[in-house]
């Protein structure tokens, strides 16, 4: 047997470290311009990526920043796929305060539709 690669393909990469639920999800991103190599925007999923790049991914609602640290062989259980990569994504902006829901009485059953007009003046809906 001889040595491991020493570049992958993104879209493979992206399935291997479990970034997406499949392969074809992993082309789509790339080619979809969701995914910066080095921060130069990719366009194919064949791209080749390597130890020590830095990938930005953006997904629905988050953006994820990996540095890779191996090339996968196999899709593995989760553990295997994070010794994969070093996350550097920033973390998440706290949740404000104000988007706190309004509590009800114990035992006051749903509101009624009256009730949801009062909460919904209230909130300035």
């Amino acid at each position: 047997m001889g040595e491991a690669p020493a570049k992958q393909r993104i879209d493979k990469w992206l399935f291997f470290a479990r970034v997406v639920k499949s392969r074809s999800l992993a082309a789509k991103l790339a080619v979809g311009g969701k995914v910066r190599l080095n921060r130069d925007k990719i366009e194919q999923a064949s791209h080749p990526v390597k130890i020590g790049d830095v990938l930005t991914i953006t997904l629905d609602r988050r953006i994820l920043v990996y540095r890779v640290l191996g090339l996968g062989e196999r899709r593995g259980p989760a553990p295997e796929a994070r010794l994969l990569y070093e996350d550097l994504s920033p973390p998440p902006p706290p949740r404000l305060e104000s988007e706190a829901v309004p509590q009800r009485d114990a035992g006051a059953g749903r509101p009624t539709k009256r009730d949801r007009r009062v909460l919904d003046r209230l909130r300035g809906l």
